[in-house]
């Protein structure tokens, strides 16, 4: 399928959704829609396993034949009449396509009944979501489908208003998808474009689970890069690849196609949200872009206070470390951190981030467990770089242990949640180079009505060959700062002290313009006194 095909997929479900949320915010019809979507994806994926496991024993018969047989899926024909072969044959699967869903609960079981208007359709999606949940896949994904209320009366007051709504909605999206190809990049990428849309109408909320692609590229081609030599081009493989505030799994799994296309890979991404509906979202998202339920780790829990009982261990030498970290926490948070959480060993040689902004604080977070070769790179507020007190100690021992890579700075009105610029952090432990890289891209954009937007070629390729090949300097947006410098400015990163994309007012020269000033007042005096020669000849007050 072509781009432009998988384009149109997304603007077609995007379309449906439009038109059958009705009264319905954004936000609760998103969790309806994305969860259809990957119930779709699970079922088409496992049928045609399943005929490939089964061969020439897999059933092909008709719509009027399965309707005899009173089966909405040929699958379901071969579990009726193989019943005592259904166990061996799911172990298999479970070893093919590492899940198991039973006929009852497949896409086209569902779409079904809802194209017939089934009055059971509501009970059998909740069975089927508890059993995806519960039974289909070896790491069970408990809450999978916790936030998809099918008991809403935004669906309708009665149990018979909610199933007829979803009815509806699953006869429309299968019609909607029905044309296209239903493979894990067509159907991720889709999944990809209604969560972007969700999020522009969603509004501020959308910065709770969604980093915009265009930024979300540049952290990706920027932490696959050879840690102490950029120019080297890309590493082939990244271990463990680590979004401490992950939201939607868009960025990790952005990481994992740059490297991909590049032809390197990736172990396994770990992820963390706090959100229980966002992080439903990015275990879906992880699964309709095929990666394995064995390939990710998004664990449910706070960042800051560290509950992950994987990022916990005290002895260094059990310590999980990540190749790769890439991270756009919420922004200046408030946090209520304990006296007792200064001695973290996240934060204890550094200090703890104050209560009135937590930025530094999961950046101290996602460094404490970057690679001694390893990237990281963090989508901050400008406030980080030059805001005083306990954020300036931290910012100076960092840039005094030579852990500051590079500073990048952004145009404004990029995210769907706040028209502020931002900056791209990049840290690293072991540096190769003694100074800082600033890059201020702050000007380079394509302005929108509601958001700007970068050039994929033109802009966002700018900012990642700065980075890769690091100039000594390019005027007015790039420029390699020593540590001495950044001393003598009391460790202030503010990107416009070291480079400005101001233009310079032009030079005069004050002599040529005394010159031309001189020649006028001559020629305004040679002009006056012929003009006064005529008025004497007219016999009239000279001036």
């Amino acid at each position: 399928m072509t781009a432009k095909d998988k384009d149109q997929l997304g603007k077609a479900l995007w379309a449906i959704a439009e038109k059958l949320r009705g009264a319905m915010n954004a936000d609760a019809f998103r969790d309806y829609m994305l969860s259809f979507l990957f119930l779709r994806y699970l079922s088409d994926n496992y049928e045609a396993a399943a005929k490939k496991e089964l061969g020439k024993d897999y059933p092909d018969h008709t719509p009027e034949k399965l309707k005899d047989r009173k089966a909405n899926s040929n699958l379901q024909v071969w579990y009726n009449e193989n019943a005592a072969d259904v166990p061996a044959f799911e172990q298999q699967m479970r070893k093919k396509v590492h899940y198991v869903i039973k006929p009852s609960y497949l896409w086209s079981s569902i779409a079904e009944m809802a194209r017939t208007q089934h009055n059971e359709l509501l009970e059998t999606l909740r069975d089927g979501f508890k059993y995806i949940e519960e039974k289909s896949f070896e790491n069970t994904f408990m809450g999978l489908f916790s936030e998809i209320n099918l008991n809403s009366e935004k669906l309708g007051r009665t149990p018979t208003d909610r199933n007829s709504k979803l009815c509806e909605i699953i006869k429309e999206i299968a019609k909607g998808i029905a044309e296209f190809d239903t493979d894990a990049d067509t159907l991720g990428d889709a999944y990809e474009y209604l969560i972007g849309e969700f999020a522009a109408g969603s509004g501020k909320k959308a910065g709770e689970f969604y980093t915009p692609q265009q930024i979300s590229s540049i952290l990706s081609q920027i932490v696959v890069l050879d840690p102490q030599d950029p120019e080297q081009g890309p590493k082939k493989k990244l271990s463990k690849v680590l979004d401490m505030t992950c939201g939607s799994g868009s960025l990790l799994l952005n990481v994992r196609n740059v490297l991909k296309k590049r032809g390197g890979s990736i172990g396994k991404l770990y992820g963390q949200e706090k959100n229980i509906t966002t992080y439903n979202l990015a275990r879906m998202n992880m699964l309709l872009h095929g990666v394995k339920d064995t390939e990710f780790a998004i664990h449910h829990g706070d960042t800051l206070k560290n509950d992950w009982e994987l990022l916990n261990e005290i002895n260094p030498a059990k310590k999980v470390e990540f190749d790769a970290i890439v991270a756009n926490p919420p922004f200046s948070l408030r946090w209520d951190p304990s006296e007792e959480m200064a001695k973290d060993f996240r934060f204890a040689n550094y200090g703890l981030a104050p209560r009135s902004a937590a930025d530094f604080a999961f950046l101290l977070h996602g460094f404490h467990f970057l690679a001694q070769e390893g990237t990281m790179a963090i989508i901050l507020p400008h406030g980080v770089l030059f805001r005083g007190g306990a954020e300036q100690r931290i910012r100076e021992k960092l840039l005094k242990d030579n852990h500051i890579d590079t500073v990048i700075g952004l145009p404004g009105k990029l995210f769907y949640s706040t028209g502020i610029p931002v900056c791209i952090v990049v840290l690293k432990k072991c540096k190769k180079f003694e100074d800082v890289l600033f890059i201020n891209a702050s000007d380079e954009y394509v302005p929108g009505k509601r958001q700007n937007t970068l050039d994929p070629k033109k802009h966002i390729q700018r900012i990642v060959d700065t980075y890769q090949y690091r100039p000594e300097r390019i005027e007015r947006y790039a420029r390699r700062v020593s540590m001495a410098e950044i001393a003598e400015n009391d460790y202030n990163l503010n990107i416009t002290r070291y480079v400005s994309n101001a233009k310079e007012d032009e030079k005069v020269d004050l002599a040529q313009v005394n010159a031309r000033l001189v020649d006028i007042e001559k020629r305004i005096a040679k002009a006056r006194a012929e003009h006064n020669k005529y008025l004497k000849e007219l016999g009239l007050k000279e001036v």
